[in-house]
């Protein structure tokens, strides 16, 4: 599609509420332009279904979000704080039921009819981050950065550091509360009036439905996440998680009565939980860790790409042409600083940049080449350094980011390593970082600088993408020399089997709690399952023993093997699970020759086990969360790893 027909395509979507076709989208973009008309029907359902842009009903069917959310009612429980102030903080209180497009400031609130005003409220960031936290944690700064121009002043001044204090927009609630008598406890039932500008309408619900019809609404919730974790894995964002969670639990989860969505997700649900997702978090099954990819496929992957992008991404470089455009500009920037290599054709420089690792292109770098020539025969005509200085030099960093994480890729992606032996989430880290640094040059691939306080925010998303690249870097190059360490030892045909031992890291599903031992080959999956058990607390729970991504009929692991056992059947990477609550994830890292004497040692780890009145990952992270709340007294500390007490533990329970 064209631009034009992209914009089009947004605006029906925008405004349209009742079911619609294929045939009814296609023929309104057509009457704003109607290029292409053999190929438009395609790329608009293409367009639709690879971004989750409308909810669908089957057969070329879809409703769009303002269609579901517009008549919506849902749920809002003012905090404490919050009635004490005389405030209500948008935040992410409308997710999903508000127009994505819309930040929380820009919402409007009515009640009978009347606009609530608004104020401004000043605190340290931390008080303000609970309020963001549906749009991922790790996002909560970003939306207290951009509620208004001195917040994004005073984050801007330090990249590492948050400020002192900063100021949100909300809503003055003074005199509803005290008309209303309004007491902790008390919620408001919220109505989406207008879901493209955001207009809500506020009604008081002081505490009175049944618990039975509460109960229902939290079965359609828990229905919904888990469709929509089938339907799209991992999504997008948690806003779409969240949208598409509501869609599939049906009417109920938009209909009263109801709880609000942050008190179901992190209250009153046992099945779904938080999930890290490479640098991000993402809604997921309680407990279970989302798997990883082997490519830097989906994040910056275009529905309806053209040639050259088809082209690329099916060299595994899945970027728009703008990206390749950001390129040539950078090149001509580097021609003009001499700071490259002249000799070498302008094309051929190029390409080796954005592809940057030995390919047989064959055609597709002709193409390629001529692409790029033509591209910068426009670009030369009104190509000034002098207009590109502010923001050549960052062009030239974050392309410099983009070439190496590609690179990066496709090593890893040629080499025969275990893709357990990897960091964790390894290609999503990589994939993430690959779409903001694309998305950051499409941004930067124009003839004006963007207005110097965005440069600004772009100097510090680039400090942060290449600090967490070359993190990720030394993980996986560590990884890498290890695992042909490991390699070499398989090809001692003369090693000593029975003094082999290995290192084996345990990893605490849903928790960032784990531990890594050193322990003999010979030992059995049931010794292991009491080092475990003593280890985090589960002595009164059996463990069971499963593969990773096994069959159903072969995933159990019977406890009489040992670890030469699972190693030799090409397992290195299974589970344990004690109990519905608990997984354990256990990785045998390498093997190794022991020494006379060895014994059965825990030798690193992080984070202190779970009381043993903790159910489950869920119930642990609100148990922390109570702690940094202050509710909860600080003798337990979540941080505390205490290595002499996880060897005593464990001392002497292999023979």
């Amino acid at each position: 599609m064209t631009i034009n027909q992209e914009d089009a395509l947004y605006d029906f979507l925008e405004n349209v509420t009742e079911p619609f076709s294929l045939d009814d989208v296609t023929a309104f973009i057509r009457m704003v332009e109607p290029k292409r008309r053999g190929q438009l029907s395609g790329e608009i359902s293409a367009f639709i279904e690879s971004r989750q842009m409308a909810f669908p009903l089957g057969r070329k069917h879809w409703i769009s979000r303002r269609g579901v959310f517009e008549p919506a009612s849902f749920v809002i429980t003012p905090t404490r704080l919050e009635i004490a102030n005389g405030i209500l903080i948008p935040g992410h209180r409308c997710v999903p039921w508000a127009n994505p497009v819309l930040l929380p400031q820009e919402y409007c609130f009515r009640r009978a009819g009347k606009v609530i005003p608004s104020t401004t409220t000043e605190a340290e960031p931390e008080e303000f981050y609970p309020f963001y936290t549906l749009f991922g944690e790790e996002y909560a700064p970003q939306y207290v950065a951009r509620d208004n121009p001195k917040n994004e002043e005073a984050y801007n001044a330090d990249a590492y550091e948050d400020p002192p204090e900063v100021s949100i927009h909300t809503i003055d609630m003074r005199n509803v509360y005290r008309e209303c008598s309004f007491v902790p406890g008390d919620s408001f039932v919220v109505k989406t009036a207008d879901w493209k500008e955001g207009i809500f309408d506020l009604e008081v619900e002081k505490n009175t439905w049944n618990k039975d019809d509460l109960d229902q609404w939290i079965a359609a919730a828990e229905s919904g996440f888990l469709q929509s974790f089938q339907y799209l894995g991992a999504a997008a964002s948690t806003e779409e998680q969240i949208a598409f969670a509501v869609w599939f639990g049906g009417e109920r989860l938009r209909q009263v009565p109801a709880i609000s969505m942050e008190e179901f997700l992190y209250d009153k649900t046992d099945r779904i939980g938080t999930a890290p997702y490479g640098i991000e978090t993402r809604f997921w099954y309680a407990g279970k860790d989302i798997p990883d990819r082997r490519d830097l496929e989906g994040i910056r992957s275009l529905p309806d790409r053209t040639v050259t992008e088809e082209m690329l991404l099916r060299l595994g470089v899945p970027v728009s042409e703008y990206v390749v455009q950001s390129y040539v500009r950078d090149d001509l920037f580097r021609s003009s600083s001499k700071s490259q290599d002249a000799e070498l054709p302008f094309a051929e420089r190029i390409i080796d940049r954005i592809i940057p690792f030995p390919a047989a292109m064959g055609r597709d770098r002709e193409y390629l080449a001529s692409y790029i020539a033509d591209v910068r025969r426009e670009f030369e005509e009104t190509y000034s350094p002098f207009v590109d200085g502010p923001m050549g030099a960052l062009r030239q960093r974050v392309a410099e980011l983009h070439t190496a994480v590609t690179a990066l890729a496709a090593r890893i992606q040629k080499s025969d390593i275990n893709p357990s032996w990897l960091p964790n989430h390894t290609f999503i880290i990589l994939s993430q970082i690959q779409g903001h640094a694309a998305s950051v040059l499409e941004d930067l691939g124009g003839n004006e600088a963007p207005p110097a306080a965005e440069l600004d925010v772009m100097e510090n998303s680039a400090d942060s993408m290449i600090e967490t690249y070359e993190d990720i870097r030394d993980l996986i190059n560590e990884a890498l020399s290890s695992y042909r360490k490991n390699n070499l030892s398989l090809l001692d045909k003369n090693a000593d089997w029975e003094n082999h031992w290995y290192t084996v890291q345990i990893s605490l599903g849903g928790t960032d709690v784990w531990r890594r031992l050193v322990l003999p080959g010979s030992a059995t999956l049931r010794e292991l399952c009491t080092i475990m058990q003593n280890l985090f607390g589960f002595k009164d729970a059996e463990g069971v023993f499963s593969a990773v991504n096994s069959g159903p009929e072969d995933a159990k692991l019977e406890e009489e093997l040992n670890i030469h056992d699972v190693r030799r059947q090409g397992s290195s990477e299974f589970l344990c699970e004690f109990g519905p609550k608990w997984t354990v994830k256990i990785i045998i890292l390498y093997r190794y020759q022991s020494h006379p004497g060895e014994r059965i040692s825990c030798v690193a780890g992080e984070g202190a086990a779970p009381p043993r009145f903790i159910d489950g990952p869920l119930r642990f992270r609100r148990f922390i969360s109570a702690i940094e709340r202050n509710e909860e007294e600080r003798s337990y500390d979540p941080e505390r790893f205490d290595l002499e007490s996880c060897n005593k533990s464990i001392r002497g329970l292999v023979t």
